[in-house]
């Protein structure tokens, strides 16, 4: 396959640039990235990659430079060669089934024997070899990782499983569903990994609760709670949505913003800079009582976004102190709190910190840094499990931009192929 890159100062440019190639109309979508941010006095430069196969290449690439060396992990080349010898078995099968006779037949047999050719025999045999070969490349895939299931594991799901498990699903939630999929996905579609593997992705996604984003009724306004460990990124997250409310949306809202988190300097100083740089009203939070006080400072605002100390899930105290805030409210504003947690940590210490965290009554899941891991099987078993919806995916440092709505179709995508930001 021959990778071709074309740049431009957007994406519609780079992708023009594209099809003026002579090859475009043979030429399949790779990736689409910001390589040059946008600055003072500077323009931003995208590009998009396309690919190519090499027996559809013009002429004009025939002497283009050999193919980059293969980086993939051994287990992923395995797998390759696990389908290519598959689909070679099958294609030889075809040829195999020949109703007219071939020349050179072997040595005369009894009358009542049918003869066959010699090419047929060498034929069957090859495939045959070919068949052990299958099974045994199989096997390494699977006995590792086969789950310790009642009913036997059809080696197509081999692959399906090994993604699910490497990315950090629980394996008691990764092995029920393998175990309602053999129940329920009818036997045609078990033929090939890829059907496999389709079947299992929209499976997978109507198992994500998600809370898709609404704004603020005619007379009301939403109030928005962020709470989670320390070092998760709340306050970039807060500054985030508050961007997002006040520019990018259809409507240009109102937005203020409350400080609870007064045991850091530095993060009060950085959501304030936020703040005078968006023009937006801010209120800080020292005590519990002082919190109704706030919220009221902000009633002409649409959302009111709040800021909370980090803690240790273990931590106790802090967690009390954000909880007697909630109970203290007397202005009546229903607040929706969001648990924030980095994807990057694994499922059980999501667990631990949505149980420690849970007596404020979360009502969506965040997850940040998902830039920073490559597994997202956590994520799902904790949405899972909790059946709380997600609300925001933060996908790297830049606000606004780095903040996106949730969707079960990124997380799976995400979950079974890698992180990719163009698709978020």
């Amino acid at each position: 396959m021959k990778i071709l890159t074309f740049t431009g100062r957007t994406p519609s440019e780079a992708l023009k640039k594209a099809k003026m190639d002579e090859n475009y109309d043979q030429m399949f979508h790779i990736d689409t990235k910001e390589i040059q941010k946008k600055a003072l006095g500077r323009e931003a430069i995208y590009e998009i990659v396309m690919g190519i196969e090499k027996e559809l290449e013009h002429t004009t690439y025939q002497k283009a430079s050999s193919t980059p060396r293969d980086e993939r992990p051994l287990t992923q080349k395995s797998a390759d060669v696990l389908y290519d010898i598959s689909n070679a078995a099958k294609q030889i099968s075809k040829i195999a089934d020949v109703k007219d006779p071939l020349y050179g037949y072997q040595d005369i047999k009894p009358p009542n024997a049918s003869f066959e050719p010699k090419e047929l025999k060498e034929i069957k045999s090859e495939i045959s070899k070919l068949g052990d070969k299958v099974k045994l490349i199989q096997n390494m895939f699977w006995d590792e990782k086969a789950p310790n299931l009642e009913n036997h594991i059809p080696a197509e799901f081999a692959e399906i499983y090994r993604l699910a498990s490497q990315s950090g699903m629980n394996k008691e939630h990764l092995d029920g569903i393998m175990r309602t999929t053999l129940e329920h996905m009818p036997f045609k579609m078990r033929e090939n990994s890829s059907t496999v593997k389709r079947y299992f992705q929209t499976l997978l996604r109507k198992m994500v609760p998600v809370r898709l984003e609404s704004t603020p009724s005619v007379g009301n306004k939403k109030v928005i709670m962020l709470v989670g460990p320390t070092g998760v990124g709340k306050t970039t997250s807060v500054a985030k949505l508050a961007a997002r409310y006040s520019y990018l949306m259809q409507k240009k809202y109102k937005v203020g913003l409350v400080v609870l988190d007064t045991y850091r300097i530095g993060a009060v100083e950085q959501l304030m800079q936020y703040a005078r740089m968006m023009k937006l009203g801010i209120e800080t939070v020292v005590d519990p009582v002082d919190f109704a006080s706030a919220l009221d400072s902000l009633k002409y605002c649409d959302y009111i976004l709040i800021d909370t100390m980090g803690s240790s899930p273990y931590d106790k105290d802090k967690i009390e102190k954000i909880y007697e805030c909630l109970d203290g409210n007397d202005v009546k504003y229903n607040i929706d709190v969001v648990l924030v947690m980095p994807s990057s940590i694994k499922y059980e210490d999501l667990k631990a910190t949505y149980d420690n965290f849970s007596s404020l009554s979360i009502d969506t899941l965040m997850f940040t840094k998902l830039d920073e891991t490559r597994g997202f099987g956590n994520i799902f078993s904790l949405s899972y499990e909790t059946k709380k919806p997600i609300s925001y995916f933060s996908v790297g440092q830049e606000v606004p931009e780095d903040l996106v709505c949730a969707s079960s179709d990124f997380l799976i995508e995400c979950l079974l192929n890698g992180f990719n930001r163009s698709k978020a």
